[in-house]
């Protein structure tokens, strides 16, 4: 029976904030006035050995403190959390959750994308088919262009040499006034749906609440057709339209290419110079002449913003539709597959055979996001309850029951979708078939009709009773913490983010400081105050005391926002400059060793004493000559020895204890060091540098509020299956892996994803489909345990542009930046940087090779729906943690933040959102601000100009030299730019101009689910370069401008072709 499950209840108002401003730069935190007298400091030996469980787990079984394997196959947790604003703030920067009508405001409701053809017109081997005769090259515009095919045998034309001077010359490719060959741009498309706009869309939506949950009983009643989902294999009940165009026109018009900023242009020393040839599906061409010609910058592929909402339905009929681009703004209607937010595959049609794989050099990868957050307007996720028996299952594989499971023998039995096996239907889930052979209460049953739906757990699920939901902070309180407002800021942040945890009495919190020593702090509501019980033993450490140390937050709150207020006053003459960052991990891991939970730790130094101290090996990179190809720098990038990778695989395996580590620090920390163990354990690392009391204080208490209040689940074990023909071959993420086939997540949550790569062990029929299944087994916030299963079957073709019709960019740029975070410990930077440019190369000499025909080899040929790929792997090729001149710290943070980055926030971590802002009030009401993004380039930066730059973490301001002082004040509040402050908080003052500006901003963080890290840039100074280091576009020291790297690509391809 159905029912509406909400376990969050009624959401609570937020606490109440108060930003850092000039005159308070750390306004969270106060001198301890509430605790009479000094804090009670008691050095204690070692405790005797417990003699039962705590009294705060009387409802957990006494097996739970031993180590704990939740289970068979995965699950999930309830819905979407709430991305609440917090209370209003005076003088200061709003938080992520901002309430209101989103922004922009006006949206139109689209269509999907047209399904993809299983199979094209000839049966080339290897090749694509084609819609359109051979030489249908459609001009580079923005109409889409038709994929073109030769017949098998075909000779390609032989590429011919260009001698031309040291600039951009015309390449052979057709006459010049007809600088393409083919059809008309009116000319309708033949094989497949165009590219998306890639930017500029939210990947998601705020969380609006405590969702709602659909309870149904499996074995009983059927539920009753729920929502507006139109039945599985009916056909969509919306009107198609027409695809927008996804990539800016191409056009064979011809300019002088931009230099690099505040550089003199280089010219070319290597032999036959080409110019970036045209593009989309049609060459890119370029005239025969002896007269020296050049492209226009303006009219290469770039990406664009369509600000409309897409109405997607996974599947229409037996087709699938092509997802649309993550980056976009989508309402998904579950018709069979999941949502594309939970699982997205590399290419959405899968290759039959292994060679067919190969021969296309596209990885084959599913990119797992199993709780990400649904948009407010789709169906909730319906949770099914089979009772005792829990739910169906194959026999032999252990798949679940799903849409695509076919039953047969008038019901009696049914064939697994993943092996073929013939299952016997359980007497209490018979039922016959209809007409059409489906099952007649097909559409009643979620699990039969939706692509994601969540089983109520069974006792066989569980090794022990579900763990409480436990959150312990552990702050260090050394010297340089105190000094930088670390400290301060942190207690300001769990202070006011506790209310923010779940009520009730699985909500279990507790706290310890730490410096040269360990401190915990008893925080039973008996005591008048808070104890505080010290640790010096931190070689062999220990917990003081088995009980007291985590209480429910119910219990506490009082004495937790007392002590919370006192500390930074407390050890404000603190002289330990030291830090036993690993010994105080373990101390607390022992603390947590009963239940599991979550450890926050906020760390601000080195830790240079006690188990897993680290030396600085900053100098020792600083003396390294990487630039000049030091073959052993990149081992500086590897932790500096196994202690604490071999404490987070205990804290993984054993205990179920997820650690997120927020880095507060002025210095090196050894980010490669330390970040082995949220990676390890399913956290995520936060970082701050350098930390700024006044600009960061803001933004660590909302990453703080959002990391405990966002949809998560603990102890979780995640397994994905795929149909026989292909196996799986890596998992990539943030966890821990015991056995081959299941990974264990301590913690999962809403941004966290996970990367699976395949490989043919058979060969598929052409025409059936290829099935993937995620499973998620985990203990939500609050106590239930659940399986949240999600399917996805794709069509396999044997056609090679087929293959190449339904690449999906998004995935495969998230696939390259997971190969780079992988290879940066192991390789030298400049072997990475090929090695990235080389796929990029690989698949469009592919592509050229098999699916193109064109006239003359000087044209360069992309597929439409990877035309921005060569773009994108630049960005990567310049981005931070492949750049020589990186700190060392930088680079291991951007390798971390890497491996469980989302798909959504892929593209803009790669190539970043600019727009301008010193003309947002003349820009027009019904132009989306931030649909008018600016190409990365200095060429789009004036000297009277502001402009935004953000990619998902950082937000910067570029200020230009000559601004209007009317519009510094309307903004910034200053006259003049030499006024500007050096450590920025954005305000939002009493002018339109600074209103328009907010909310473009809250707008971003509400996109990102991030609060964005401000910075002001002036040009000039070093934070303009930092600025101008975004500008991909341009020539850099070490790098190409985007059209000279588009002419290397094609010489690559064309020498490969040779």
């Amino acid at each position: 029976m159905a029912s509406s499950f909400s376990p969050g209840g009624p959401s609570r108002p937020r606490p109440g904030y108060y930003p850092p401003s000039i005159a308070n730069p750390s306004p969270n935190p106060s001198p301890a006035s509430s605790l009479p007298g000094t804090m009670q400091n008691l050095q204690i030996g070692r405790p005797s050995a417990p003699s039962g469980p705590p009294p705060f787990l009387s409802g957990i079984s006494a097996s739970a403190s031993g180590g704990s394997r939740p289970g068979p196959p995965p699950q999930s947790l309830p819905t979407r959390p709430q991305f609440q604003q917090p209370p209003a703030m005076s003088n200061g920067p709003p938080s992520i959750g901002v309430s209101g009508p989103r922004f922009p405001t006006q949206a139109t409701l689209r269509e999907p994308t047209p399904t993809i053809p299983t199979q094209g017109s000839r049966a080339v081997p290897g090749s694509s088919s084609a819609g359109s005769p051979a030489n249908d090259l459609v001009p580079p515009s923005i109409y889409n262009s038709s994929f073109s095919a030769p017949a098998a045998g075909v000779p390609m034309a032989p590429p011919s040499l260009v001698s031309s001077p040291p600039q951009l010359h015309s390449l052979m490719g057709g006459q010049p006034s007809h600088p393409l060959a083919g059809g008309s741009p009116s000319q309708p498309l033949a094989g497949g749906p165009p590219s998306q706009p890639l930017m500029g869309g939210p990947p998601s939506l705020p969380y609006m609440g405590q969702p709602q949950m659909v309870q149904y009983s499996g074995m009983r009643q059927p539920l009753p057709p729920s929502g507006a989902a139109p039945p599985f294999g009916s056909p969509p009940v919306w009107q198609q339209q027409q695809p927008r165009p996804g990539v800016a026109p191409v056009s064979s018009m011809v300019q002088a290419p931009p230099q690099m900023f505040g550089a003199p242009p280089s010219p070319f020393t290597q032999p036959r110079p080409l110019t970036p040839p045209v593009m989309g599906n049609s060459p890119l061409a370029w005239s025969h002449s002896s007269t020296p010609s050049t492209i226009d910058p303006n009219q290469i592929p770039r990406p664009m913003v369509d600000s409309s909402v897409i109405v997607f339905n996974t599947r229409q009929g037996n087709q699938v539709n092509s997802p649309p681009p993550a980056t976009s703004d989508f309402i998904v209607k579950d018709t069979g597959n999941c949502s594309p937010r939970l699982m997205r595959c590399t290419m959405n049609q899968i290759p039959c055979s292994g060679d067919l794989l190969s021969t296309s050099s596209m990885p084959l990868a599913l990119l797992v996001q199993p709780m990400a957050i649904p948009n407010p307007d789709e169906e909730p996720i319906q949770v099914v309850d089979f009772g005792e028996i829990g739910p169906i299952r194959c026999s032999r594989c252990k798949g679940y029951i799903n849409p695509f499971m076919k039953f047969v023998d008038q019901g009696k039995r049914f064939i697994c979708n993943l092996c073929g096996y013939s299952n016997e239907t359980p007497r209490d889930y018979y039922m016959n078939l209809g007409p059409d052979g489906r099952r007649r209460d097909a559409e009643e049953r979620p699990e039969l009709c939706r692509g994601t739906v969540e089983f109520v757990a069974t006792k066989e699920y569980m090794v022990r009773d579900p763990m409480p939901a436990v959150f312990f902070f552990l702050v260090d309180v050394s010297m340089n913490s105190i000094r930088t407002g670390a400290t301060a800021a942190a207690c300001g942040a769990i202070s006011q983010a506790i209310a923010d945890l779940p009520e009730g009495p699985r909500t279990l919190v507790g706290i310890a400081t730490f410096d040269s020593a360990i401190h915990f702090y008893n925080l039973k509501r008996a005591l008048q105050q808070p104890l505080m019980l010290v640790v010096p033993d931190i070689q062999d450490v220990y917990t003081p005391l088995h009980t007291d140390l985590i209480v429910p937050v119910a219990e506490c709150r009082q004495h937790l926002e007392q002590l919370l207020e006192s500390i930074p006053s407390m050890f404000e003459t603190n002289k330990v400059a030291d830090s036993a960052f690993g010994a105080a991990i373990k101390a607390a891991f022992l603390a947590l060793k009963p239940t599991g939970g979550k450890l926050l730790v906020f760390q601000s130094v080195l830790p240079s004493i006690g188990t897993g101290s680290l030396s600085s090996r900053e100098a020792e990179g600083r003396t390294t000559n990487v630039s000049s190809g030091e073959k052993e720098a990149h081992k500086l990038l590897q932790p500096a020895d196994m202690t604490l990778k071999t404490m987070a695989i205990e804290f993984a395996e054993h205990q179920q204890v997820c650690v997120d580590v927020f880095i507060t620090t002025q210095a090196f920390v050894d980010m490669a060091s330390i970040s082995v163990v949220p990676r390890t354990t399913g956290g995520q690392v936060y970082y701050y540098y350098p930390f700024s009391a006044l600009s960061d204080t803001a933004k660590l208490y909302n990453d703080l509020r959002w990391n405990i209040s966002r949809p998560q689940g603990f102890e979780a074990v995640m397994r994905v299956r795929c149909s026989q023909g292909i196996q799986v071959q890596e998992y990539s993420g943030n966890f821990c892996k015991r056995i081959p086939t299941d990974i264990d997540l301590p913690g999962i949550d809403c941004d966290k994803s996970i990367m699976v790569s395949f490989k043919h062990d058979d060969k598929f029929q052409e025409g059936s489909e290829c099935a993937f299944q995620c499973a998620l087994l985990y203990t939500t916030i609050y106590g239930q345990r659940r399986i949240r299963v999600s399917n996805l079957s794709l069509p396999c073709t044997t056609m090679l542009g087929t293959l190449f019709r339904s690449a999906d960019l998004d995935s495969l740029l998230t696939c390259f930046l997971r190969q780079a975070a992988t290879a940066i410990p192991t390789s030298p930077l400049s072997q990475v940087r090929e090695q990235i440019m080389n796929l990029c190369v690989n698949i469009l000499h592919s592509y050229r090779k098999f699916c193109a025909t064109v006239s003359t080899p000087g044209q360069l040929i992309l597929p439409e729906s990877v035309k921005l790929l060569p773009l994108y792997t630049l960005a990567l090729s310049k981005s931070t943690g492949l750049r020589n001149d990186g700190r060392l710290d930088e680079r291991s943070y951007w390798a971390n933040h890497v491996a469980s980055l989302s798909v959504s926030l892929a593209v803009p971590w790669v190539y970043p959102r600019m727009i301008s802002i010193h003309d947002l009030t003349s820009k027009e009401n019904n132009d989306p601000i931030l649909s008018s993004i600016l190409p990365l380039s200095s060429a789009n930066l004036n000297d009277d100009g502001i402009y935004l730059l953000e990619n998902g973490e950082d937000c910067l301001f570029y200020v230009g030299n000559m601004v209007n002082s009317e519009i510094l004040q309307q903004i910034f509040g200053v006259t003049s730019v030499d006024g500007l402050p050096t450590q920025f908080v954005l305000q939002q003052y009493e002018n339109t101009f600074s209103k328009i500006l907010n909310d473009v901003v809250n707008e971003i963080r509400r996109q990102r689910c991030s609060f964005l890290r401000m910075r002001l840039c002036r040009k000039g100074d070093p934070s303009g370069m930092l600025f101008l280091s975004n500008m991909v576009e341009d020539k850099s020291p070490g790098g190409l401008s985007y059209m000279e790297f588009l002419v290397h690509v094609h010489r690559q391809i064309q020498t490969k072709m040779e």
